[in-house]
């Protein structure tokens, strides 16, 4: 290989996904692999890394298969290069401007169940005796 391409394994190590999951997301459409070798093995670019990336941050904000291929498609066209006229251009922003909302809004909603999980944890650590290991 010429290092710009790289196997599912190893796209799999570097996104912390695993190759089921990889799979699926290009069944669905969301990443299709750059190229094939010729023993049929997917390869993979950074981009293609990337893209993953951006899936693997979405799903625990609770975004749909379909909302994260809306996503993408908007930010693929933004920065596809090519010339949008102004009001495409405005509408894609204002796509990606939506999910960055709700993103803010479900992280915001991820803190304070962290909050409520943390004060739960802490009940349950002054419940028990002092002789107790303490957990960090």
């Amino acid at each position: 290989m010429d290092g710009k391409h790289m196997q599912i394994g190893e796209v799999a190590a570097r996104t912390e996904l695993s190759l089921r999951t990889i799979r699926h997301y290009e069944e669905t459409g969301l990443v299709v692999p750059s190229a094939r070798s010729q023993g049929g093995f997917r390869l993979y670019t950074e981009g293609d890394v990337a893209r993953l990336m951006v899936i693997r941050r979405m799903k625990p904000l609770g975004f749909t298969l379909d909302q994260m291929r809306d996503l993408l498609d908007a930010t693929d066209r933004l920065d596809a290069g090519q010339a949008l006229d102004a009001d495409e251009r405005e509408a894609l922003t204002e796509r990606v401007r939506a999910y960055e909302q709700t993103a803010a809004d479900q992280v915001e909603k991820l803190r304070v169940q962290l909050a409520r999980a943390e004060e739960f944890a802490a009940t349950l650590r002054a419940r028990l005796p002092e002789t107790a290991p303490a957990r960090p």
